[in-house]
């Protein structure tokens, strides 16, 4: 490390253990790895350097950005060095004329929106962790968001990268234009990898015109998860084109209730949220107001300002840290077809009521993307096995249903022992076999994604 501390500017190694050990983890509850030490990279210059003398030491690099990941993309592993690209934060260029942001990959998500807004456009992309998570975080994991209903995923919103290989050297992918069908898309290749490829130093992405309007938005109430369910549907068919569409259980409302005090009344077993960002917001709310109580809701509200809006929205972002004060948080990200919702949740219900196990979930419902929390005692390294079990049993009544292990949060390291379920032995092996055109010596996150 004394070698690469030389060679970077003063201040960007750190090799502190007490300071080392709070950027070797994400928000996983992951035991990391020791790391020689870190780098806090300001440049591209700086991860060029980085990766230049990891691959002549033949040292493990884990990249990094703010650490909000849910998967242990992040962790890092033993006798690694960590690359954090957090304080690479430039919002490098932003053109309201081609609708294109050109930025760093440390830009938080919420900044990136907020800048586009100033010009009557928005930056799409939208997890619920938009306040803390970063661009180059989100690129990494392909992350979806609650308005992915309408716009699609971050990979959605990725024209081109700026990307540094192993061996220090920089390729770039895609183009400035919205078409553009030259060669392989290796733009969609690294959206996704998370860090195995290359760290992402910048990225061209899309921006939407913003909506002229405040959203309308409404929050209707189900004695029942399945007749929540029939109501996507519902709502889809109608071509209301929703532009978030989200479903909490009974157990994500509880735990919101107990530390929050919304109001949640007994006999309520899931929520629907629902918003429309078209000129014609509030008709289409009235619609699928009309579309809830078709579909057998007890109650429908329909917010009437802005700031009621807000509010009904905010229930949904509370979700996570409400969860996260009940126990520790195995945070799943099961994806079926939106016509087989109804058969997940209930095959979720199942698995928690076999193992004996809490299991929170909330979903987008738009998209058949299901976040079943698995809560487990504070204190405890690892879930217990009951635990396991019971994500065993949801993730294998995914795949059976036609969906996927996850949506949007990536493989890490929790996902890997199943991984091969869903890809099969022909597609895991084409997948080493483009890490290795990469990355051939594997210092690049290693043990992680593939």
């Amino acid at each position: 490390m004394d070698v690469l501390a030389k060679a970077l500017p003063d201040g960007r190694v750190l090799t502190d253990p007490d300071v080392t050990d709070s950027y070797s983890r994400d928000r996983t509850f992951l035991a990391p790895g020791a790391a020689l030490g870190v780098v806090l990279a300001q440049s591209r210059d700086d991860v060029i350097e980085t990766l230049r003398w990891a691959t002549a030491h033949r040292v493990p690099v884990v990249p990094r950005g703010a650490g909000t990941g849910l998967a242990g993309g992040a962790t890092a592993s033993e006798g690694c060095v960590v690359l954090s690209v957090a304080k690479m934060a430039q919002i490098k260029e932003l053109s309201a004329a081609d609708e294109i942001a050109v930025v760093e990959p440390g830009v938080i998500t919420a900044d990136l929106d907020a800048a586009a807004r100033e010009h009557g456009l928005m930056y799409a992309p939208d997890p619920s962790s938009y306040e803390i998570s970063t661009v180059g975080g989100n690129l990494a994991t392909n992350a979806g968001g609650l308005r992915c209903v309408k716009y699609g995923v971050t990979r959605d919103s990725a024209l081109g990268l700026e990307v540094v290989l192993a061996d220090g050297q920089v390729l770039n992918t895609g183009r400035r234009t919205v078409k553009g069908v030259t060669g392989y898309d290796l733009t969609g290749l690294f959206v996704g990898s998370e860090g195995t490829l290359g760290v992402i130093t910048a990225a061209t992405v899309r921006l939407r015109r913003a909506p002229l309007g405040p959203p309308a938005t409404i929050a209707a109430e189900f004695a029942s998860l399945r007749d929540a369910a029939s109501a996507v549907s519902a709502i889809i068919a109608a071509g209301c084109q929703p532009s978030l569409l989200e479903l909490l259980d009974r157990a994500t409302l509880k735990a919101i209730d107990d530390w929050r005090n919304i109001g949640l009344e007994a006999g309520v077993a899931g929520m629907l949220i629902a918003q429309s960002d078209a000129t014609d917001g509030q008709a289409v709310a009235r619609r699928m107001h009309d579309l809830c109580m078709e579909n057998g809701a007890s109650f429908v509200a329909v917010s009437d300002s802005p700031a009621e809006s807000e509010e009904l929205i905010g229930i949904r972002r509370m979700a996570y840290t409400a969860k996260e004060r009940l126990g520790n948080c195995l945070v799943e990200d099961v994806c079926v077809p939106r016509s087989a919702l109804p058969d997940m949740m209930t095959a979720i219900e199942g698995a928690a009521a076999r193992h004996d196990v809490l299991i929170c979930t909330v979903a987008h419902a738009g998209d058949g993307n299901l976040h079943p929390v698995f809560v487990f005692d504070h204190g405890v390294p690892e879930p217990p096995q009951n635990v396991w079990d019971a994500a065993d049993e949801v993730f294998r009544a995914a795949l059976d249903l036609g969906g996927t292990l996850t949506g949007e949060h990536g493989v890490g390291l929790l996902k890997r022992r199943w991984l091969e379920l869903e890809t099969g032995p022909l597609a895991s092996g084409i997948n080493a076999g483009i890490k290795k055109v990469f990355d051939p010596l594997g210092i690049l996150n290693p043990g992680k994604a593939i």
